[in-house]
């Protein structure tokens, strides 16, 4: 498939068939998904329908693929994946097969060889010179009449091929063989030329997957031996050599060494790892040694997850796209009205000649073709998601790449966002008498037993390192955006915000009061620790801001987009952080206060959230985007519209950049194909012009559009 007009007439084709519920499309991936109700149309009917339109169908038998699901009716459906490609076109052509051995090459080499020969043979034969155009004309025409034919029967009347056979067959009636043999020449050339386009969109995006080594390093009973990556199982243990590109996500059992993770994460400095780290596949090791264990199939690693996620991604319509084809679905119908009336109206009422405004009003079906109009977002938003995916951001499809470049705000989540997200304890304040550190620090390990809060994690990590007693708790239970409780050796015990125990009814003395709010000012988040309802104790921790923190929320800035911090933290401590990097704030937020602020954000434009994509998946949800800074987990992947692999804050505005960047080519193509063909109509209604410059005013968009949409593939970012 070459553009957006062969993935609407293979989903309308498609969409007739009874007991199909849902069918998309992806130009990128050259691939059919179809949901079939139970006793619908047999997969086979399906194939033998896109076969029809002049493609060939494969079915696919891959991981992806679900057998089976539930409908939204609550209906069992069966869900298959077809690959489509021109039906002349071999198999090695989606392989990398040079554009001159394609099947539509060699189509272009038939009708040049037929036009070619017409040519001589009217000088040898003048007097019969437009019989034989009219033979080359016809014999051209069969396999795009065949097709047009098969279009309009399976709902798509108003396609390219018909109004290009419409104007040829025009042509030959009033005598004009020789050009409408052209027209049908120059017809193949662009189609050609969209081939070789889209090949290098689809280059883009499989440039991803050639990250991955194609064989593996795999360790077995006689020793290593080499297999294919794709072979490569969960717990398998593989040797990476210095040079050697990871070939799996994994876990480094032994050896040490520096991993270049730019190929995947955009990260230019390499990141020191060692036992017990994690690998990302597609990652270079630079100079040791490495054993690692496989944590993740071929099919399901990092590198294989960001190229499926570009693919469907690029499946997915953006709302101009949307637009574009609804238009386009009017376009053409009027087009072909506006050419009769061309052809009819100033010879009956002004005198005109016939030949000549039929003449015209052939070239204005030409013109007419939208297939430029259509092609011209979905290929700018395809680049654009594939300059992203390989610079570490990840966009989940056009309609968040297009709102991300509108966002009046961003709003930014504190901990593990805009700071390092690994606070450490600094300070321990016992409250009571007889009370020492690490009976404080003891009690709060074992009450944040089990929790993944970065908070919780510092306090377990500083109970382990000054060896506290941590007894066993029972009955522990979350207070969301206030505190922990649990029950200690039958005592109560809670680990909550100063403004949670005051709440509760903890009476905080003076000296208290008064160290709390020194460490606040120190940019530290303080926690009390309450046992049977009355202060023990106070510990205080800091997470930095991240480092290029100050220098992404300054971007932001220099692109006109505010920047807010939301944070469940008190005051202090939130302005302590946030006057450190320049930004607004929001402090002491519950997660419902999270999503009041985002709504009334909105009420001014368009907002982003940005979060860690495992505690913020409400606020991430309520935007208008969502940005999970994740790394590459399966959260941040999965939970928000967009993520970005290297955790940097500048990431946020380099998507900002990125979505400006589309959007302006976008309008650099609409306006092309609008333009180009606005000048064509011109001079074809003023007699400069005829039928062959029309069909170039066609092709020669389609491929202008398709060329300028490219030139994203080259983006860099800020």
């Amino acid at each position: 498939m070459d553009c957006a007009s062969c993935v609407a007439t293979v989903r309308n084709a498609v969409e007739r068939l009874p007991g199909v519920s849902a069918v998309e499309v992806n130009l990128m991936a050259e691939r059919l998904t179809v949901q079939r109700l139970p006793g619908g149309t047999a997969a086979a009917a399906i194939e033998r329908q896109v076969s029809g339109l002049g493609y060939h169908a494969t079915r696919l038998v891959t991981s992806q693929a679900r057998p089976e699901k539930q409908d939204r009716g609550g209906g069992s459906s069966h869900v298959g994946h077809l690959h489509a490609h021109g039906e002349d076109e071999e198999a090695e052509d989606r392989a990398g097969t040079p554009w001159w051995r394609t099947g539509k090459a060699r189509l272009v080499a038939v009708l040049g060889g037929l036009v070619a020969a017409a040519w001589l043979l009217s000088h040898v034969f003048p007097r019969e010179a437009s019989w034989i155009y009219l033979a080359a004309t016809l014999a051209a025409l069969f396999p795009f009449g065949r097709r047009a034919i098969a279009l309009a029967r399976a709902g798509s009347p108003f396609s390219i091929e018909t109004l290009m056979c419409a104007a040829a067959l025009g042509a030959v009636v009033i005598g004009a063989a020789e050009e409408a043999a052209i027209v049908v020449l120059l017809f193949a050339v662009g189609e050609l030329l969209e081939n070789v386009a889209a090949g290098r969109a689809r280059a883009g995006i499989r440039s991803l997957a050639s990250l991955l080594p194609a064989t593996a390093r795999r360790e077995a009973t006689a020793g290593l031996e080499e297999v294919p990556v794709a072979s490569l199982r969960v717990g398998d243990m593989v040797q990476v050599r210095p040079g050697d590109r990871v070939p799996c996500d994994g876990e480094i059992t032994e050896g040490r060494s520096a991993l270049d993770e730019s190929p995947v994460t955009g990260e230019s400095v390499p990141v020191a790892r060692g036992p017990g780290d994690p690998v990302i596949a597609g990652s270079i090791n630079a100079d040791g040694v490495l054993r690692v264990r496989v944590s993740r199939a071929a099919t399901d690693n990092t590198v294989s997850r960001i190229v499926r996620l570009v693919e469907e991604a690029s499946a997915s319509r953006a709302p101009s796209q949307r637009f574009v084809e609804r238009f386009s679905r009017w376009w053409t119908p009027g087009a072909m009205v506006a050419s009769l009336l061309v052809i009819l109206v100033p010879p009956l009422l002004a005198g005109g000649d016939w030949w000549t405004w039929t003449y015209r009003g052939l070239a204005l079906l030409l013109i007419a073709c939208p297939c430029a109009l259509v092609i011209s977002v979905p290929a700018a938003i395809a680049s654009g998601l594939s300059a992203g995916a390989r610079r570490g951001l990840l966009v989940k499809g056009g309609a968040a790449l297009e709102a991300i470049g509108a966002a009046r705000t961003v709003a930014f989540d504190k901990t593990g966002t805009l700071t390092e997200g690994t606070p450490r304890v600094t300070d321990i304040v016992p409250l009571r008498d007889g009370t020492d550190e690490r009976r404080v620090l003891g009690f709060a390990a074992s009450v944040e037993e089990g929790s993944a809060h970065p908070l919780a994690r510092a306090i377990l990590t500083a109970a382990a390192e000054r060896s506290a007693p941590v007894p066993p708790a029972a009955n522990a239970r979350t207070v969301p955006g206030r505190a922990v409780e649990a029950s200690v050796g039958g005592r109560r015990v809670a680990v909550g915000s100063p403004r949670h125990a005051v709440e509760a009814g903890a009476a905080l003395s003076e000296e208290a009061q008064t160290r709390i709010a020194a460490l606040e000012s120190d940019g530290k988040t303080v926690v009390t620790l309450l046992l049977d309802g009355l202060p023990l104790g106070l510990i205080a921790m800091r997470d930095e801001p991240r480092a290029d923190a100050a220098a992404g929320v300054a971007a932001l800035r220099q692109l006109g987009v505010n920047a807010v911090m939301l944070t469940g933290d008190n005051e202090r401590t939130g302005r302590a952080i946030a006057g450190k990097l320049g930004l607004d704030v929001r402090a002491q937020l519950l997660p419902a206060d999270k999503l009041r602020e985002i709504a009334a954000l909105k009420a001014h434009g368009p907002v982003v959230m940005v979060g860690d994509g495992i505690n913020d998946a409400p606020a991430l949800a309520a935007a208008s985007v969502g940005i999970a800074m994740g790394g590459g987990t399966d959260v941040a992947l999965d939970t928000a519209d967009a993520a970005l692999m290297r955790e940097r804050v500048g990431g946020v505005a380099d998507l900002v950049s990125l979505s400006r960047a589309t959007l302006a080519n976008i309008r650099q193509n609409v306006a092309v194909a609008v333009g180009l063909k606005a000048v064509f109509l011109v001079t074809t209604l003023a007699g400069i012009t005829g039928l062959w410059p029309a069909i170039l005013a066609d092709t020669g968009a389609t491929v202008l559009v398709t060329l300028n949409a490219l030139r994203l593939l080259r983006w860099k970012g800020l």
